[in-house]
């Protein structure tokens, strides 16, 4: 089995340096659009800044609601996985975060909403700090631990947005985090996400009215096969088809999350085909970056 980058070695060495606990957080002026870009919210949750990126923890799942993270493509800095040790917030109270009691001794990653290399950008030292920033409890949610095509692509997407959508200045933000239903699966106490969001933003660059803001909406879906990791002696997960990866209307995230995405759904740059009633006509199932559009 590949092993994601979600996973530790708790008998790995941890680094000597400290996570920040507190950064500059997400930057809504970051992508330079004529109007701010804040981040998803909803009542209730609370907010924690990182390096380069914040985050809302819903205190009662006590996981993040929503992530957002900017990313400056022309000055990333590459920093080795290695010897990180994952930790609770100190800013909110225990119980208001899972820990390792929700990770250990089954097949669970602690999946990374804020992708571990999307706010590792800026000098070495903000670099590193924002490596360790990553490995907060409240920076992630369980994700099963099976890796096909489906999460390849998912965690690939900030990389080809950057790549292909003509990211003015190589710049990028992006917003993520589970999508909440009251039918989600209980395991330990936690209600386990079976669907996760991200939207991945844009400037255009200079037109006849200034920057435009542009970006597009994936849901991705790890049902099929939650099962076996949920109760251990089910039946394998399915080789093809344990994470479904698709591009869906920025509404629909909105619809699904109950968050306020601000100016986002406006800048979709998806559209949705003519006629297309449900889910099944409105989300396009994506199998390679091919299929994205932007």
């Amino acid at each position: 089995m590949t092993q994601s980058e979600n996973t530790t070695d708790p008998a790995e060495p941890t680094r000597a340096a400290e996570p920040s606990d507190e950064g500059d957080g997400y930057d809504p002026e970051f992508l330079g659009t004529p109007s701010p870009v804040p981040m998803p919210t909803g009542p209730g949750l609370l907010e924690l800044t990182y390096t380069h990126f914040t985050i809302h923890q819903d205190p009662e799942r006590r996981m993040p609601a929503a992530t957002a993270v900017n990313i400056d493509g022309a000055s990333l800095v590459e920093i080795e996985r290695g010897g990180e040790s994952w930790r609770l917030d100190d800013r909110i109270d225990e119980d208001q975060q899972w820990g390792p009691e929700l990770y250990s001794n089954n097949r669970f990653d602690r999946g990374h909403l804020v992708r571990r290399q999307d706010p590792l950008w800026g000098d070495q030292d903000t670099a590193e700090r924002a490596n360790l920033d990553t490995f907060h409890y409240t920076v992630c949610a369980p994700q099963a631990d099976y890796f096909n095509q489906g999460r390849e692509l998912w965690l690939g997407l900030e990389d080809y947005i950057l790549e292909h959508a003509g990211a003015h200045e190589q710049r990028l933000s992006v917003f993520s985090g589970p999508v909440f239903d009251v039918g989600d699966p209980e395991y330990r106490g936690a209600m386990i996400p079976r669907k996760f969001f991200k939207i991945g933003a844009w400037n255009t660059g200079p037109g006849e009215d200034g920057a435009t803001l542009a970006c597009t909406g994936y849901i991705l879906d790890q049902s099929n096969g939650l099962e076996q990791v949920l109760h251990p002696g089910a039946r394998e997960a399915p080789a093809l088809g344990a994470y479904r990866t698709f591009q869906v209307p920025v509404s629909d995230i909105a619809q699904l999350t109950g968050l306020d995405l601000g100016p986002l759904p406006g800048a979709d740059r998806y559209s949705v085909p003519r006629g297309a009633r449900g889910v099944a006509q409105r989300w396009r199932e994506i199998t390679g970056f091919a299929d994205v559009a932007l």
